[in-house]
């Protein structure tokens, strides 16, 4: 059965909330989201330059060097813990740059 844009969107918002809920409550790595929702923000159906995402869009530019998510089974043990302490910085500054725009997407589209 075929997806109409409209539930193509609608599908694309959910998954923005659920990552967003999950970041706030610590069950989605939180820079992972971050990563996540920047992707998204090309396919919720808004402008690019939408403030919520593009907060996501920052964060994910600055980690970007960082072994997070998938990529972290190609570096080495000693690689991830020379990086661990980065990570958690990184952490503490996203959710200073971006927790209110969790929370606003989770109210956006949540439904």
């Amino acid at each position: 059965m075929k997806m109409s844009h409209e539930e193509y969107v609608e599908k694309k918002r959910q998954r923005a909330a659920e990552v967003a809920r999950g970041m706030i409550d610590g069950s989605v790595h939180y820079l992972e989201g971050a990563i996540e929702l920047s992707t998204l923000r090309f396919e919720v159906g808004l402008s690019e330059d939408d403030k919520d995402f593009l907060a996501f869009t920052v964060v994910s530019s600055e980690v970007d060097n960082l072994p997070i998510g998938a990529p972290r089974k190609y570096w080495s043990q000693e690689a991830l813990d020379r990086h661990e302490p980065e990570v958690q910085e990184s952490i503490l500054w996203a959710k200073k740059v971006s927790f209110i725009e969790c929370k606003s997407i989770v109210l956006r589209f949540n439904s």
